[in-house]
C-alpha cells in the first residue's frame, strides 16, 4: 500500500505542449528503443526552498516529463549520502537521503510516473560504497583479517613498517587509489577516498546487490543503470602488478586487465540477470562500461544486463564520415549482443555538447573549463545548431536515446563558475588543477526571474549564470521554435513513426542520411548545406525553405513519397 508522501511549498506546474501518449508498461523489451530522461536529483527542482532538488519538486514536474513524449526517467542517486561525489558515494543503498525525501516520496513519484506510462530507472552504484556506509564503519570497527574488512579490500602496505601504499594504482579523481587508516593497514578507492571498493570476490556483498536490486524493484523500479560496471572484479593477487595510469587507451581487450572489464565481471552480472528475471515484466539494466569496443557487447548479453552504454559520439569531432563510422560501429556491436544499441550526447560526467560542438576541435575541455571558458571563445549559435542537429539524428537511430537533464533546453556548459563554489571532489584531489564536473550540474532554470530562476524558493546549491534567463522552461514553452519544442516535436514523432532495428545509410557528402524502415528517413547536413530528396519534411532543426535546402549544421526527418 502507498502512503501519500508529505511536502510543502509546492513548485507551480507547467502547461504540457504535447498530449501525453498511452504506454504499455507491460511490454518486457520497452527497453529496446525507449528515450529515457536523465534526472540528477539534486539540480532538477526543488519542491522545499533549501537550495537542493527533491524528490517533492520531481512529483511537481511529472507533468512536464511526462509531456516531453519521453518512455522512462532514469534517476541519478537519491539515496543518503556525505556528496564527497555528488551522491555516488552512497552509505544506504536502500533509502532516500532526507535532504531529497523519504521512501513514502519516491513511491509517489514511482506511482505518478506509471500513472502517466513513463517507467523509471534508477542508478546503482555497485563498485564502492561511500565511507558512512554501514559496513565500512563496521570494517574500521573490527579490524585487520575481519570478515567485516574482507567485504571491501583492505590490505598490509609496503616498507619497513607499511608505510607505503600496497601498490602503484591511482584514483580517477587523482593520488593514490589506497588510503590508510588509524591501525595501519591500507583500503583501495579507484575513487574519492570517502568511496571505499567492495571485492567483489566475496559471496556476502554479491548476495547483498541481489537484495538491493529486488528492494527497488519491488518498488516498481523498472530498470537499473549499473553504475563502472566494468570495474567490480579486480586481479587480487599480490604482490599486485603495476598499474600507475587509468586511461581507456591501455586497456587490455582480454578480458585480463589488472582492474577493468576482467572476465569475472560477467559471472556478476549473470547472477544479476536472474534476480531481474524473477520479475514480470524482466526489470531491465544497462551497463556504464568503458571497455574495448570489442567487448562492450559482452555486457549487453541476453543473460547479463541486456545494454550498455554507447559513448563514442561524445568523443567524435562534428564530423559526417566520424559521425557515420561511430553510430555504424555501434549498431553492428549491438547486433553482435542480440541488444539494441544506446546514444548519448551527454550527461552528468560530461561537458554539454551544446558548448562542446561550439568549441573548435580538438580542444583540451579541462584547460577550457580552468579558464572559465574564455580561452578558446565559444561559438554558442553554432554549438546550439549543431546540438540540435545531433539530438535529432540520433532520435531517429535504432535503440534507445539518453536525454540528459537540460539538454532539451540547449543549455550550455556553465563554465565560469567561480572555484570557490566548485563541489566536485576532482578540483580538490587533482590540486586545484581541473574544474570538474559541475557545470554540468547546474540547477535547472524553470522561469527567467527569481532566486533561483524558479529551481525553488530559496537558492541553488551552484550559481545559476543570468543567461539561464533566456533558456528557461516557461520561456522556452511559449517559443514555438525553442530547442524544447523541437524535442518535443521530435519525441512524439518518434513514437508514432515505424520504428524497428533496420537502417541503412544513403551515400551523400558531407551529411549523414540514415533510412528507416517504414519510409522515413533522416538527413543531418555537417559541413554544408544539402538538398533534401523528395518527400514530407516531418520535423527539421533549422528552417527548411521552399528550395528545400537543409542549411549546415541542421537536420530533417522526411517522410518518403507514397
Amino acid at each position: 500500500m502507498r502512503r501519500p508522501a508529505s511536502c510543502c511549498n509546492r513548485l507551480r506546474p507547467y502547461r504540457v505542449a504535447v498530449p501525453t501518449r498511452v504506454r504499455d508498461l507491460t511490454d518486457p523489451d520497452w527497453w529496446r528503443t525507449a528515450a529515457v530522461y536523465q534526472v540528477y536529483p539534486r539540480s532538477f527542482a526543488d519542491g522545499n526552498g533549501d537550495g537542493i532538488g527533491d524528490l517533492t519538486g520531481l512529483i511537481d514536474r511529472v507533468p512536464y516529463l511526462a509531456g516531453l513524449g519521453i518512455d522512462a526517467v532514469w534517476l541519478s542517486p537519491f539515496y543518503p549520502s556525505a556528496l564527497a561525489d555528488g551522491g555516488y558515494d552512497v552509505d544506504d543503498y536502500t533509502d532516500v537521503d532526507p535532504r531529497i525525501g523519504t521512501l513514502e516520496q519516491f513511491d509517489e513519484l514511482v506511482a505518478a510516473l506509471h500513472a502517466r506510462g513513463v517507467r523509471v530507472v534508477v542508478d546503482i552504484v555497485p563498485n564502492h560504497s561511500g565511507s558512512g556506509h554501514r559496513w565500512f564503519q563496521e570494517a574500521l570497527a573490527a579490524g585487520a583479517g575481519s570478515p567485516e574488512r574482507a567485504r571491501y579490500i583492505f590490505r598490509d602496505g609496503l616498507g619497513e613498517h607499511g608505510e607505503q601504499p600496497p601498490s602503484d594504482w591511482v584514483s580517477h579523481f587523482g593520488g593514490s587509489a589506497w588510503t590508510r587508516v588509524p591501525d595501519g593497514q591500507w583500503y583501495l578507492h579507484l575513487f574519492a577516498r570517502e568511496q571505499p571498493d567492495f571485492d567483489w570476490g566475496n559471496p556476502e556483498v554479491r548476495e547483498e546487490f541481489h537484495r538491493i536490486l529486488r528492494f527497488w524493484a519491488d518498488r516498481g523500479v523498472d530498470g537499473f543503470r549499473v553504475d563502472v560496471a566494468h570495474g567490480l572484479t579486480k586481479d587480487l593477487r599480490e604482490p599486485f602488478a603495476s598499474y600507475p595510469r587509468i586511461s581507456r587507451d591501455v586497456l587490455k581487450d582480454d578480458g585480463t586487465d589488472v582492474l577493468f572489464d576482467r572476465d569475472e565481471v560477467h559471472e556478476v552480472f549473470r547472477g544479476w540477470r536472474t534476480v531481474l528475471n524473477e520479475y514480470d515484466p524482466p526489470r531491465a539494466a544497462v551497463a556504464e562500461a568503458w571497455a574495448a569496443p570489442s567487448r562492450l557487447p559482452l555486457y549487453a548479453r541476453p543473460d547479463e544486463l541486456g545494454q550498455t552504454f554507447e559513448f563514442d559520439l561524445v568523443l567524435e569531432p562534428w564530423d559526417a564520415v566520424a559521425f557515420r563510422r561511430s553510430i555504424e560501429n555501434s549498431l553492428e556491436r549491438a547486433r553482435a549482443a542480440g541488444a539494441s544499441s544506446t546514444w548519448v550526447l551527454s550527461n552528468h560526467d560530461l561537458v554539454r555538447h551544446a558548448s562542446r560542438f561550439g568549441l573548435p576541435a580538438g580542444t583540451d575541455l579541462t584547460a577550457w573549463l580552468m579558464s572559465h571558458g574564455t580561452e578558446p571563445a565559444e561559438d554558442r549559435a553554432l554549438g546550439l545548431a549543431r546540438a540540435r542537429a545531433a539530438a535529432l539524428l540520433l532520435l531517429a537511430l535504432p535503440g534507445s536515446a539518453y536525454v540528459y537533464q537540460g539538454e532539451e533546453l540547449g543549455l550550455f556548459e556553465v563554465a565560469d563558475l567561480p572555484f570557490d563554489a566548485l563541489e566536485d571532489p576532482i578540483w580538490e584531489r587533482n590540486g586545484h588543477t581541473d574544474k570538474g564536473r559541475d557545470g554540468a550540474r547546474v540547477p535547472l532554470p524553470w522561469t527567467p526571474d527569481g532566486p533561483s530562476h524558479g529551481f525553488g524558493a530559496g537558492g541553488a546549491h551552484l550559481p545559476q549564470p543570468g543567461w539561464f534567463a533566456e533558456h528557461a522552461v516557461s520561456v522556452e514553452d511559449a517559443d514555438p521554435a525553442s530547442t524544447l519544442n523541437l524535442y518535443r516535436r521530435a519525441l512524439a514523432l518518434r513514437a508514432e513513426l515505424p520504428a524497428g532495428d533496420g537502417a541503412r545509410f544513403a551515400d551523400r557528402p558531407d551529411a549523414v542520411e540514415v533510412v528507416r524502415d517504414g519510409g522515413w528517413r533522416c538527413i543531418t547536413a555537417f559541413g554544408a548545406p544539402t538538398v533534401l530528396p523528395e518527400g514530407e519534411v516531418l520535423v527539421s532543426s533549422a528552417p527548411v525553405g521552399d528550395d528545400r535546402v537543409l542549411p549546415a549544421d541542421a537536420t530533417a526527418w522526411l517522410r518518403d513519397p507514397a
